[in-house]
């Protein structure tokens, strides 16, 4: 009996310890997405140029993280990440106006997708049993060359939709894999590099999503 007290116990405190990690994490991302939402709307009327240099600014800081300790933990981790965010949205600021001024429709569309695919995507990677850590390395690298490509989107208007569909369904597995991580693995250590790979990949969706829409 006391054995079945212990394991019942043990249980409870890891459904806690994982409730806990994933309420801190999906915090640190929706606050992360506020601060883009910001940076969108004060950059609206930047020139593309400067709009451009803010952008890649911002993915250089994603990356500066990937390979700096010190920017994926404490209060500095939590201050890269906000103000990687809100450079990102500075660098967005004029490609988001004018998709609200021609293709209105596209900013909804996009936005609901992106919802839907975190939602369903995240729901998958908590419902694995399957281990998918093996594969975060792999598709971590990868997201490398999402960047480059997201970057190329940004001031194109058009681009390949084949583009489009291959960042979109990269950044989804992404977004199941941390998941799964977050619930077999993750500590509250994790906490802020794991809400930089879903703000990430959320903001990937979104603006595959948008090209696609406003095509």
């Amino acid at each position: 009996m006391d054995d079945v007290r212990s394991a019942f116990a043990a249980r409870s405190s890891a459904q806690a310890s994982t409730a806990t990690l994933l309420g801190q994490v999906m915090f640190l991302v929706a606050v992360a997405i506020a601060f883009m939402a910001l940076g969108t709307y004060v950059g609206r009327e930047l020139s593309t140029g400067t709009a451009r240099i803010l952008s890649f600014a911002g993915f250089g800081m994603l990356i500066a993280a990937a390979f700096v300790q010190r920017l994926r933990v404490g209060p500095l981790g939590i201050g890269w990440l906000y103000a990687t965010a809100l450079m990102i949205g500075l660098g967005l600021g004029p490609v988001i106006a004018y998709f609200v001024a021609n293709h209105p429709s596209a900013i909804t569309q996009a936005a609901g997708g992106t919802a839907l695919t975190v939602t369903a995507m995240g729901a998958l990677g908590f419902a694995l049993s399957k281990d998918l850590a093996p594969f975060m390395r792999p598709l971590s690298l990868l997201v490398f060359a999402v960047i480059v490509s997201i970057g190329l989107m940004l001031f194109t208007t058009g681009a390949n939709p084949i583009i489009s569909i291959i960042i979109y369904v990269l950044s989804a597995a992404l977004i199941t894999v941390d998941f799964n991580y977050l619930r077999k693995h993750g500590t509250e250590a994790d906490a802020i590099w794991l809400a930089t790979g879903i703000f990430v990949s959320i903001v990937n969706i979104f603006l595959s999503l948008l090209n696609l829409f406003g095509e």
